[in-house]
């Protein structure tokens, strides 16, 4: 049922106008289908007006078609804040900061590693640590992690652990400016230096996928990122910054709760804690969300550096053989400066991206020269029964949604009541049924992923490029999975 106050102002974009809620200082932006529109529960509206009062924001607070309720933001949720007068949210950004993908492509087809599916799966296991409170293979001592913070997928490059075509493939070629150790506390620090190389748990995955070829929509886009043969092995990594970013977030949280007070800000909700931008306190998250995002990055980048290794021992062939290369990299829990357009003027704003991937268009200097031409890789996850997908960021993103686009399928129920619904065990037969092989050490997180729990990732894609802010390029169908 469509809610009573949404007003339809265009093809699958629906507003709330401000005179919903006491103190919204801007209209909501619902982008979504007649069919998905209808999910939108109370709890996201609730959220989605909530952002829109808060200060500084510009133009309207947006709403994704996977969205649902979050921590403060809904989960795809997209609000852009004046660098003047703003503020920055770690609600809007999230717990597990510069939680993202990473999608890489390789030269093998699925005849090539059906054979080894069960020695492949395997080895990723033993080789990525995954669950609570994994530890990664890499000892870092505190000076290097001090690095990890600041430089981003740099050191990894000075280290062996990555080449140039990953470091030109990540959102921010794997670095987010601004970066100071400093600004991390002591507990962060102790819960980050040794989970750097893991996946750690929840939605969290590796995942060997096929693009068949009736599944590629675009070829001449899908050549261009590296889709080239039919049945091709893709290999997609979906995690963050885990207990490090968390603990950033929780401390900064305590600290806004005085910032609220201290610069007379109207916060509505106590999970929307905030500090203006320009304030110390809002500089010093800044920089502190800057080293998660940093270790995120690195987090994923020694992921795939991992990956390479088993490849070439399960299939014996070389990193030139096997091109197991970088398509592209983003996250999707972020806050960045960036250029927009506001009435006609080019302004520098604070985006806060939750649960919602940068979706840049044709011919901004952010996108990888080699994809220049046509846009920004745009990367959605789905649920582990039905793989993924690969979209292209468009004009219309930059004009309409801050440069943003969906980050996944969307959940459509708690992982509690999914784990209450179904059991793990039987969610691994049904996998295995449709020729998905999973290993998790966790057996009811793999309840709480099950498909039914998540929307139809097909029906938000389609949303989307009817949209035009992201165009379908390709579908992914799930080989393999190691779960957290």
């Amino acid at each position: 049922m469509i809610h009573e106050k949404f007003n339809r102002i265009g093809n699958n974009i629906w507003e709330i106008s401000p005179d919903f809620k006491p103190g919204m200082r801007v209209p909501v932006r619902i982008f979504s289908s007649t069919k998905l529109i209808g999910g939108i529960d109370n709890k996201v509206i609730d959220q989605i007006t909530n952002v829109a009062c808060l200060p500084g924001i510009k133009k309207y607070a947006c709403c994704m078609p996977d969205g649902h309720m979050g921590y403060g933001f809904p989960i795809g949720g997209v609000a852009a804040f004046s660098t003047s007068d703003g503020i920055i949210s770690p609600g809007g950004i999230g717990f597990d900061i510069n939680c993202g993908m990473r999608l890489m492509r390789t030269n093998l087809t699925l005849d090539e590693v059906k054979p080894k599916m069960e020695m492949l799966l395997n080895r990723l296991f033993g080789t990525i640590p995954s669950g609570v409170g994994s530890k990664g293979f890499l000892k870092l001592d505190r000076k290097n992690f001090n690095r990890v913070m600041e430089e981003g997928v740099n050191w990894c490059l000075r280290n062996g652990y990555a080449d140039r075509n990953d470091i030109e493939c990540i959102e921010d070629h794997g670095r987010l400016p601004g970066g100071d150790h400093a600004n991390v506390s002591e507990k962060a620090v102790s819960r980050g230096i040794n989970q750097m190389g893991t996946l750690g748990s929840g939605n969290h995955y590796l995942e060997i996928e096929i693009a068949r070829p009736s599944d590629v929509y675009d070829h001449d886009v899908a050549r261009q990122f590296g889709i080239d043969r039919d049945n091709q092995v893709l290999i997609a990594i979906h995690c963050g910054s885990r207990g490090f970013g968390h603990q950033i977030a929780t401390d900064y949280l305590k600290v806004f709760a005085q910032s609220v007070r201290k610069y007379g800000l109207e916060v509505r909700d106590r999970e929307l804690m905030s500090a203006p931008i320009e304030s110390d306190e809002g500089k010093s998250y800044s920089s502190a969300m800057a080293c998660a995002a940093n270790a995120a990055f690195v987090n994923r980048q020694l992921i795939v550096s991992g990956v390479r290794r088993v490849f070439r021992e399960v299939f014996q062939k070389s990193d030139d053989a096997l091109g197991i290369d970088t398509i592209y990299d983003v996250a999707h829990n972020i806050a960045k400066f960036e250029k927009n357009s506001i009435d006609g003027r080019e302004e520098t704003l604070l985006v806060h991206r939750k649960g919602a991937t940068r979706s840049f268009g044709p011919g901004k200097a952010e996108v990888p020269e080699k994809y220049r031409n046509i846009g920004q890789p745009v990367i959605v996850g789905g649920s582990m029964e039905t793989g993924s997908a690969l979209l292209c960021g468009t004009t219309t993103a930059d004009n309409e949604t801050f440069g943003s686009s969906l980050h996944g399928a969307g959940r459509t129920m708690s992982r509690m009541k999914a784990k209450k619904t179904i059991r793990g065990e039987m969610v691994k037969e049904r996998m295995k049924e449709n020729g998905i092989l999973v290993k998790t050490g966790y057996m009811p997180g793999l309840a709480e992923e099950a498909a039914f729990a998540y929307k139809n990732i097909d029906l938000v894609v389609e949303a989307v490029d009817a949209l035009d802010i992201s165009r379908k390029v390709a579908r992914f169908v799930p080989l393999l999975n190691i779960k957290g």
